[in-house]
């Protein structure tokens, strides 16, 4: 069992004592016996610095004094090693809802690294420097987004919030509920410090208090006032386990506390006058004081009474224990009849802690009667009381605190009570062997580490999809793989085993047909999906010769790689470029049209569909004008300089050679420059094996055409066509759902069964408003992966005990456009919910990712035009200046580009460049931990597609993290639990401003999304539905409602965008 003190103040905050620094702290809690002390004032810069000076770590999250300035004073256990951890209190003051609100908020961070980045933020808004306790001019409600925003994991809790003038219930300057402080953000907020004046039994006459864990601290401004009030963990020794404790009550066994009437604020009065008065004749004087006639100072008692719903002595269900005690020279100047802070009981105290142990181990648990032998009969009858509640209470009111007597004044007479200082010289030795507590929190330990079998919802039994499909090919599957047709089709619908269908054919070439490896090439959509495919047949075909010789990668790559071996010189710009010179032709014909529909328009023009293209002839010729004077190739150009390389000597020597065998996966995506290709590389080869399906053709809008398959059919007539219609991925429901939408679309009758028979129906839950929307899915995810529930939503009916725990890797959230994805993140991250974000979004755009990433590719390939870009959007000096600051940089980082990973490079670089809070590097560098090194970062950024490029959504997480990408990105990955966020009118089908929408695509664009999930899928959105939601039969889904409460909870404002944006 620990003891934690949370609430303390520094020597930096004002009316403190001088010894409030961290080896005075460190002193006191050893004496006290307070295993977890909280730093407080973690704001205050000097305050930080001496922190870093004098802790160092010890578990993840808490800190511990250096051993060289630990004080030594002879009473104080030195066997001890208290733990610190960053805390900090906000004063808020702010008018609200026309009236002046004053609110203390504690907040306890996970390291001195959140205390900094959350500083820096909070300097912004006010001034942090001249007092520990920094007094803001912030709404709560904004303190608590701009803390989830910057502190992941951190934790937030209002401070003693019964106070009358400083607290979130205070009967002056508070409000009369949670909700009204916090609004839509109330359910961040999962704990209450109760403070000095009130007490566990107290708050819980109030149900809106319901489900917050209450917490007790001293908030002492000195180390000695260490502990008055305190909390018993049983917890892992770690920030973890005290964030569990405090956030969801796992481990909080209970709290220490004052006795409510020794608080300043207890009962109602009027210190000036020395008038104390209960709630009942506050009321009587109708709030004014009958001495003086001014207003009186109205106590916590008072204010409980009047928020509460229920009587006094109830107890609610989840009640935790706590223990009314008072500091120990308290009990012993009670029991002499002497000041706490005499000599005589100084000395007292002194010696009963180097006897004895700790002050809480006397309080709470030596033996009455070791007491007595030591400290003489008074002070051990006095603890035995106080320990039985058997106590005398003055209330404290109007800043005076109040007195608890353990003894009238005429027992203290008694001689027994006199201590005998001689009786010091003959005591045992301080015990050493375990006591009851500490042998429970160990078996409770081990109890929590010890794993429990996984609960699931679908035995084997119940589901229909066999094992056996691991390791054997269907009908279907097996006539494709042998298929020695010169050119075979395979339409494969989602799930059906397309890439281990493609995998097992070229197993079989090599190992049945005997085909050379360096004769067969395949074509994948993404750099992902060829390192997969490498990845399987590394695996199937282990100890072949030759196998390093297959050919497997994306059109660019391929087209990239051939060239290069062919000595064809080639300047590949990638996205950031391209775009300089789209802004520069738009601006020059001040055309109306963002650089997207622009680039899309050029790429129309080089497919030969200009017909298509919204780019005028002459702008088209200008681009290109542009593009070949500086040597530059963009990935249109790539493909055409590969078609023509062909026709020449040497090109024409490669024809069948690598391409004996091509195989094209996600045929039906390809756009008509592609097409050309295969049909160039199928030249003198002998097989072409082409896998897709026209009802997940979703690139038109690059120039894909979903009637590619009768193409390739009517230039070879011959063309064998086979189906793959099992799917082995989805639930029934699932596959069910995704059929009766695509099946809307034109064409002949579709056909997918599922071999996975059984299922949750189709979730679809609407959201009273956008931030609504971004909530429910945070707390479903918290949910889900066994976390605190989700905002009450009409959810439960369809769900019980035997649902699936699932990883945060298990979930997917898929949206139609990266701009939705905003909102969202911000959910995540309050919910400290790890993520990584998939695909290209608008931080690639800005001008210090962009300008960062040409200066590390000019160091790599030393091309002039990345210098110049580098130095255009970096550095913005004079052309001879640019140049200077590019070489001494070049020189700096030229030597670390090949040792050092993308990550540290990166945020090096951030330093030196004065790009420490740039939010868009900061995405760039969350998006390199996944490369190991620059060259392979750039290259990704370059040719990726968007399901290759991962963001990481904050600090590394070792368990997994939930994927957000776009519908687009999703393709070929599955997740056993799939979100569709924002289903609703304009965004899906995606209404376009610029022309009208394809809704067919779009169409095939949904039912590619819903096919990702595996087992259970849940569509959301705000406003009106997507007519899509329509075509789904009512059979196989269930509409839910999020963001609505129970009926004795009150119903929680959800926020809009706007409101949650309106700090940018």
């Amino acid at each position: 069992m620990y003891i934690s003190d949370l609430h303390i103040h520094s020597r930096f905050s004002r009316a403190t004592s001088r010894d409030g620094d961290p080896q005075h702290l460190d002193l006191w809690a050893r004496k006290k016996g307070i295993h977890i002390v909280g730093t407080g004032d973690f704001t205050h810069p000097a305050w930080r610095s001496e922190l870093e000076e004098k802790l160092e770590p010890a578990e993840d999250g808490l800190y511990k004094l250096k051993k060289m300035y630990r004080i030594k004073d002879g009473v104080a256990s030195d066997s001890m090693e208290p733990r610190f951890v960053i805390t900090g209190e906000i004063s808020s003051i702010y008018k609200k809802n026309g009236r002046t609100r004053k609110v203390h908020n504690l907040l306890i961070l996970p390291g001195l690294e959140a205390a900094r980045t959350l500083s820096a933020k909070l300097e912004t808004i006010g001034n942090i420097h001249s007092d520990g306790r920094p007094i803001l001019g912030l709404d709560c409600k904004d303190l608590l987004e701009i803390f989830l925003e910057r502190v992941p994991g951190g934790i937030f809790v209002p401070a003693h919030i019964w106070t009358p003038h400083f607290s979130l219930l205070g009967a002056f300057s508070g409000f009369d509920s949670v909700k009204e402080c916090f609004e839509d953000l109330t359910p961040w907020i999962h704990a209450m410090e109760t403070g000095l004046s009130s007490d566990p039994a107290m708050n819980w006459r109030l149900s809106m208090l319901d489900g917050y864990q209450l917490i007790s601290n001293s908030d002492a401004h000195s180390p000695a006032k260490l502990g008055r009030e305190a909390n018993l963990m049983d917890i892992e020794l770690s920030y973890a386990g005290l964030e569990k404790a405090i956030q969801k009550g796992e481990g909080l066994y209970g709290t220490v506390e004052f006795f409510p009437e020794e608080g300043k604020y207890h009962y109602d009065g009027h210190r000036k006058c020395q008038l104390c008065l209960t709630p009942e004749q506050t009321k009587a004087f109708g709030g004014r004081c009958p001495v003086c006639g001014r207003k009186l100072t109205i106590g916590v008692e008072h204010r409980v009474e009047e928020l509460a719903d229920r009587e006094m002595g109830y107890v609610r269900q989840d009640a935790k224990p706590f223990e009314s005690l008072m500091p120990l020279p308290e009990a012993i100047g009670e029991a002499i009849g002497h000041a706490p802070a005499s000599r005589i009981v100084q000395n007292i105290y002194a010696e009963m802690l180097k006897k004895l142990g700790s002050e809480f181990e006397i309080l709470r648990q030596i033996p009455v009667e070791d007491i007595r032998k030591q400290a003489g009969y008074m002070v051990a009858e006095g603890i035995r009381r106080l320990r039985n509640g058997e106590v005398e209470r003055d209330p404290g009111f109007d800043g005076e605190y109040g007195k608890i007597h353990l003894f009238r004044p005429e027992e203290r007479e008694d001689t027994q009570g006199q201590l005998n200082f001689f009786s010091w010289l003959d005591i045992p030795e301080k015990r050493t062997e375990v006591t009851d507590g500490e042998r429970q929190a160990e078996a409770a330990l081990q109890a929590a580490e010890t794993p429990k079998p996984a609960d699931a919802v679908w035995t084997e039994e119940t589901d229909t999809m066999t094992n056996s499909h691991k390791d054997i090919l269907n009908e279907m599957q097996e006539a494709a793989v042998r298929s020695v047709a010169p050119v075979t089709a395979v339409i494969a619908g989602p799930g059906t085993g397309k890439t281990k269908t493609l995998v097992e054919k070229i197993r079989y070439l090599i190992q049945v047909r005997r085909v050379r490896p360096d004769q067969i090439t395949a074509v994948t959509f993404t750099n992902k999906a060829a390192g997969e495919m490498r990845e399987r047949l590394g695996k199937a075909l282990s100890g072949v010769r030759g196998v390093k010789q297959l050919q497997i990668g994306t059109f660019h790559a391929l087209c990239l790689d051939m060239l290069r071996r062919g000595n064809v010189p080639v300047h590949l710009v990638d996205e950031t470029q391209t775009r300089e010179l789209a802004e520069s032709v738009i601006a020059d014909y001040d055309m109306k049209m963002t650089v997207s529909q622009f680039l899309n328009g050029i790429s129309f023009w080089k497919n030969g569909a200009s017909a298509r293209s919204v780019v005028c002839r002459e702008a088209y010729e200008v681009y290109q004008d542009l593009m070949e004077k500086r040597q530059m190739t963009d990935f249109d150009d790539l493909l055409k300089k590969t078609l023509e390389w062909m026709d020449t000597g040497s090109g024409k020597a490669v024809k069948g050679g690598h391409f004996q065998y091509l195989l094209v996966d996600e045929f039906q995506d390809i756009q008509p420059l592609q097409y050309q290709l295969i049909q160039k590389w199928h030249e003198g080869g002998r097989e072409l094996f082409v896998i897709g399906d026209p009802d997940q053709s979703i690139y038109g809008f690059r120039g894909s055409d979903a009637r590619c398959f009768e193409r390739l059919e009517k230039d070879h007539p011959d063309m064998t066509t086979l189906r793959l219609m099992d799917n082995y991925r989805s639930r029934s429901p699932i596959v069910d759902a995704a059929m009766a939408v695509i099946s809307a679309n034109p064409g002949k009758k579709r056909i997918l069964r599922a071999a996975r028979t059984k299922g949750e129906p189709v979730r679809i839950v609407k959201a009273s408003g956008a931030m609504a929307q971004a909530i429910f899915v945070a707390k479903e995810i918290n949910r889900q992966v066994g976390g605190m529930d989700m905002l009450d939503a009409e959810t439960d009916r369809y769900r019980n005990e035997t649902d699936i725990q699932r990883d945060f890797a298990d979930i997917g959230i898929l949206y139609r456009t990266h701009y939705e994805g905003r909102l969202l993140e911000k959910c995540l991250r309050q919910e400290s919910i790890p993520y990584v974000v998939a695909g290209r979004d608008d931080y690639l755009t800005a001008p210090a990712v962009r300008g960062t990433l040409c200066f590390f590719r000019s160091l790599m390939e030393d091309l002039p035009e990345d210098m110049k870009l580098a130095g255009q959007l970096l550095w913005e000096q004079e052309p001879g200046m640019t140049d200077m600051i590019y070489e001494q940089a070049a020189e700096t980082y030229r030597p670390l580009l090949k040792k050092t990973k993308p990550e540290k490079l990166l945020i090096r670089w951030m330093d030196d460049m004065g790009l420490q809070n740039d939010e868009n590097m900061d995405k760039l560098v969350q998006t390199a931990v996944f490369y190991k090194t620059m060259e392979a970062l750039i290259y990704a950024l370059m040719l990726g597609e968007e399901g290759d490029i991962l963001r990481r959504g904050g600090k590394k997480y070792k368990s997994g993290a939930v994927t957000l990408m776009t519908m687009h990105a999703a393709k070929g990955l599955e997740f056993p639990l799939v979100f569709l966020y924002d289903v609703k009118k304009g965004r899906i089908p995606l209404e376009r401003p610029e022309g009208e929408t394809d809704m067919e695509e779009e169409r095939r664009l949904f039912f590619v999304a819903m096919t990702r999930a595996k087992d259970e899928l849940i569509l959301t959105y705000d406003g009106e539905g997507s007519a899509f939601l329509d075509d789904i039969p009512e059979a196989l889904s269930v509409y839910e409602k999020a963001g609505r409460q129970k009926e004795e909870t009150e119903e929680v404002h959800q926020m809009d965008l706007f409101e949650l944006w309106e700090e940018k």
